[in-house]
């Protein structure tokens, strides 16, 4: 999970999770979320990190980067 610093604003914390969500994705078979949260504002979350993912972290899912490795080779 991604730590962002509380003095950013809400857009910074935001883009801060996706560039980790879009650069994890690159080397995942899993999707990543982007996940609002009150107290860290928003955090990149691996999706293989779950069996199925909790109901209340997928309501708050607000953004998802499909995983981009390919397992046809």
């Amino acid at each position: 999970m991604a730590s962002i610093a509380q003095h950013n604003s809400n857009s910074e914390r935001y883009f801060a999770a996706l560039a980790v969500a879009e650069r994890r994705a690159l080397h995942s078979f899993f999707d990543q979320h982007i996940v609002e949260d009150k107290r860290l504002g928003y955090f990149a979350l691996d999706e293989g990190d779950y069996n199925a993912l909790p109901a209340h972290l997928a309501a708050r899912v607000v953004h998802t980067v499909h995983g981009a490795m390919s397992d046809e080779f």
